[in-house]
């Protein structure tokens, strides 16, 4: 009897097992900071590829002036489960970038047209460059920013449309922006956002509210690349469990209706 109740439980632990996955793949971040429902969130969830490929256009031509994304080739950007741009397109966005190489033949370092192999061009040559340039702040790279942020997503995506002119009474010191969404409410840089500041290719409307869903998509992804792949692994294992479940449920039902029989 004892066997009996053990393997009960553990038919009946399976589902509960199951069920507080859930949550933990697909929870949301706390705070009062604005809530998106992204096409990527949940257990099935995906990205918009055209969206991808409208934030990384509003990252080069407005993020990558200050920030860089040394985790990223150019080639990543053409693989499966990102934006998926074609080789062509790859290696024209690659070829647009001037790298600095070398040395040569002679010992010179020179210049050459971006490879898809290239890692993304950082703005500055190092970091105490990038500090000085930006009035003593250091833009943080890009490449896993939503992860090292809490609330993620949600978050970096308030942070861009936060900006707004401070409470009365508050005085900001030269350079600082009032953000109602950054940690402090204080912000070294300044609104990188403006309606019609790119022309999206696909003849998207370029306001603020898309430009943030975009470039927030891109750097999602950029921060999880295998996401999606994670996604359909984690339905597989679902469907696992469930028939893992059902067959052991079954199995103890065979095996001891014939005890419940004799006793």
């Amino acid at each position: 009897m004892m066997i009996k109740f053990k393997l009960k439980i553990l038919a009946l632990s399976l589902p509960i097992l199951l069920l507080s996955m859930i949550p933990s793949l697909g929870a949301g971040s706390g705070g009062d900071i604005l809530k998106v429902d992204w096409s990527f969130k949940g257990l099935t969830g995906k990205f918009d590829r055209s969206s991808l490929q409208r934030g990384f256009q509003v990252y080069k031509e407005v993020c990558s002036s200050c920030h860089s994304m040394q985790y990223l080739s150019y080639r990543n950007l053409g693989e499966p489960g990102g934006p998926e741009f074609s080789e062509l397109e790859v290696k024209a966005i690659a070829a647009s970038v001037e790298i600095d190489d070398g040395p040569d033949s002679q010992g010179e370092m020179f210049t050459r047209p971006g490879r898809p192999s290239d890692k993304f061009k950082s703005p500055y040559p190092n970091v105490n460059a990038s500090i000085a340039a930006n009035g003593g702040a250091y833009p943080p790279d890009m490449s896993v920013l939503v992860k090292a942020r809490p609330g993620g997503s949600n978050y970096i995506y308030s942070v861009l449309m936060g900006y707004e002119d401070p409470p009365a009474g508050m005085d900001l010191d030269d350079g600082v922006y009032y953000n109602k969404y950054m940690i402090g409410n204080k912000i070294k840089m300044s609104s990188p956002l403006s309606d019609d500041i790119v022309e999206y290719t696909d003849g998207t409307k370029a306001s603020v509210d898309q430009m943030a869903k975009d470039v927030t998509t891109f750097l999602t992804w950029a921060a999880e690349p295998e996401l999606e792949e994670r996604h359909r692994t984690g339905v597989k294992v679902m469907i696992y469990l469930i028939l893992l479940t059902t067959l052991v449920y079954l199995s103890m039902k065979k095996i001891w209706s014939r005890v419940d029989t004799e006793v």
